[in-house]
């Protein structure tokens, strides 16, 4: 399995007895409606990991997680990736899951593989070049009666 991270948080679950594992990748933490099942939001993705890895054998006591992402991609915003990961670990605590390794903030992309058969994970750091600035080579001249907001 593999996927790439900016502010959202993936979660490895591994089964070490049972040989069991799947990973989840989310978007933000929470909804504000909480009737929603859209698996964008870490509580539905991690509710239907952990069912979905029960359902295939594995054992809840048995579970061990790595945690990936929750970067900072923005100054000019607030820290989604900060609340995810903060999400993930609270999550994991509450549920009485271990978390054996996580690679969480930063402000770099990264690419996560993950071998669910072994619990293997291995991440990579996605680092870019700045965007170019430049200025368009024909600006358009507004009319005086227009607002733009």
């Amino acid at each position: 399995m593999s996927t790439v991270l900016g502010s959202c948080v993936a979660v490895c679950l591994y089964d070490p007895v049972k040989g069991v594992g799947g990973m989840n990748h989310f978007l933000l933490a929470t909804a504000q409606d909480a009737n929603t099942r859209d698996l964008k939001y870490g509580i539905n993705a991690m509710e239907l990991l952990i069912n979905q890895m029960l359902r295939a054998g594995a054992v809840r006591e048995n579970l061990h997680a790595k945690l990936f992402g929750g970067a900072r991609m923005t100054d000019h915003a607030r820290d989604i990736g900060k609340g995810n990961a903060l999400f993930a670990e609270d999550f994991l605590q509450k549920e009485g899951i271990r978390c054996i390794s996580a690679s969480l903030g930063g402000d770099m992309a990264r690419r996560v593989q993950f071998i669910p058969a072994t619990g293997a994970a291995r991440q990579m750091q996605i680092a870019g070049a700045a965007p170019e600035e430049r200025t368009p080579p024909h600006a358009p001249t507004l009319a005086p009666d227009i607002t733009l907001f």
